[in-house]
């Protein structure tokens, strides 16, 4: 075995396969990625994240997603172990900010606390299309506002970060590729992708071509949350497109290596002025709790472990009111929406009552988090949300709570 291993390594180097680069000591061959690989769209290179690392200042790495990104043993960890055997001097920091079953319209507005909060970016590994179809089943407008925002956020903030988008793939999405179709959410970060100039890794559709060829099954993968043999896959396609992307000369500018442009936006909604806001900056008229993320404020359904950190705005009693005052283009919140979550009635600047379900699919068992929008394409400035609890519910749900972590705002 000692014998076949040195030999693949050694075949590795002359054809050119950056993921034999010991990325996992159990490499398996099926996972090999070339570094002409149709799945890898090079839109873009990574010479100003190069550049940083070779320069031996700290340069700082950040995985965003959902749980596929926050897996410990995937390519948050797996890139990472690459990137110090590529660069054994370099001071990385490495962030890995997936937070399980949040879409990009929550990565969009808890981009700055989550991502630019400790400072510099220089390299951006960013995969939601798998929570956008089955957790936060978006449109294909959503599916841009969110990762769009996302990319306008950061190249607002730091000209110089670099940006790779990762596709994952559930069983869904790869029975329409199998059907040689695009899934709509791949669809629609390829387009942002492709807009932005921004390189990107389609592990489904590799996944796909690979499972039509017969190289491996759906199984082997391992489905949704990827086996390790998955995560070698994709972290192969993304050090391939690494690799690939910091070959040549740095492209200098007059003040050093050339920033990246920014193009104008492919919707005008788009959420690349999304923040979190203290739900303390709202004021309400009784019914109303605040406290610790805990069995005391929400007695229902399960709470991961992650949120007990946070403080809640809870309600439970139809009618209980509160109001929020705030400057920007839409209004919605981060709620955790357990099995009693309900209905709430919504108004902005005086305007018709609007009924929101904050009941999601998976409520059942488990106070879920999802990201709600209020209202959206507001006219810039400011404006006064309403919002009281419905004494209506879906027919799942056992209560008419809200709990809110922080409301959602885009300037």
């Amino acid at each position: 075995m000692k014998l076949n291993f040195l030999i693949i390594i050694g075949l590795g180097f002359l054809v050119g396969l950056p993921s034999l680069l010991a990325v996992d000591e159990k490499l398996d061959a099926r996972a090999d990625i070339a570094l002409d690989n149709a799945r890898v769209k090079m839109r873009g290179d990574f010479q100003r994240f190069r550049q940083r690392a070779e320069s031996g200042e700290l340069t700082r790495v950040v995985t965003l997603g959902g749980s596929i990104t926050e897996a410990k043993h995937g390519h948050s960890a797996q890139v990472p172990k690459w990137l110090r055997q590529k660069f054994p001097k370099a001071n990385f920091e490495f962030v890995n900010a997936g937070i399980a079953s949040t879409c990009s319209t929550t990565g969009a507005f808890r981009f700055a606390k989550d991502v630019l909060v400790d400072g510099r970016v220089d390299l951006l590994m960013v995969e939601f299309a798998v929570n956008d179809d089955q957790d936060a089943f978006h449109t294909r407008k959503e599916c841009i506002q969110g990762m769009e925002g996302i990319v306008r956020h950061l190249r607002k903030a730091q000209a110089q970060a670099d940006i790779l988008m990762v596709q994952y793939v559930n069983p869904e999405m790869l029975e329409t590729l199998l059907k040689g179709e695009v899934p709509l959410t791949i669809a629609a970060h390829e387009a942002v992708a492709e807009h932005y100039g921004i390189t990107s890794v389609n592990v489904a559709a590799e996944v796909a071509d690979a499972v039509k060829a017969g190289r491996y099954e759906w199984k082997d993968y391992g489905g949704t949350h990827p086996k390790p043999f998955g995560y070698q896959v994709a972290s192969n396609m993304i050090t391939s497109a690494l690799q690939r992307g910091m070959k040549g000369e740095f492209a200098q500018g007059d003040q050093g290596i050339k920033a990246h442009v920014l193009p104008l936006p492919m919707e005008r909604g788009n959420y690349a002025g999304g923040k979190f806001v203290d739900v303390q900056d709202a004021y309400w008229l009784g019914g109303w709790k605040y406290g610790k993320v805990g069995k005391e404020l929400l007695p229902m359904g399960g709470i991961r472990s992650r949120y007990e950190a946070y403080q809640v705005l809870r309600a439970d009693e139809p009618g209980s009111t509160l109001y929020l005052n705030f400057l920007g283009r839409a209004i919605g919140a981060f709620v955790l929406a357990g099995p009693d979550a309900g209905k709430v009635e919504v108004c902005v600047d005086g305007s018709e009552w609007k009924l929101v379900d904050l009941y999601h699919q998976h409520s059942g068992g488990l106070n879920y988090p999802r990201s709600v929008i209020f209202a959206d394409d507001l006219s810039a400035g400011r404006h006064q949300l309403v919002l009281r609890l419905s004494d209506q519910k879906g027919k799942k749900s056992k209560g008419t709570s809200a709990s809110i972590l922080y409301f959602e705002v885009n300037e």
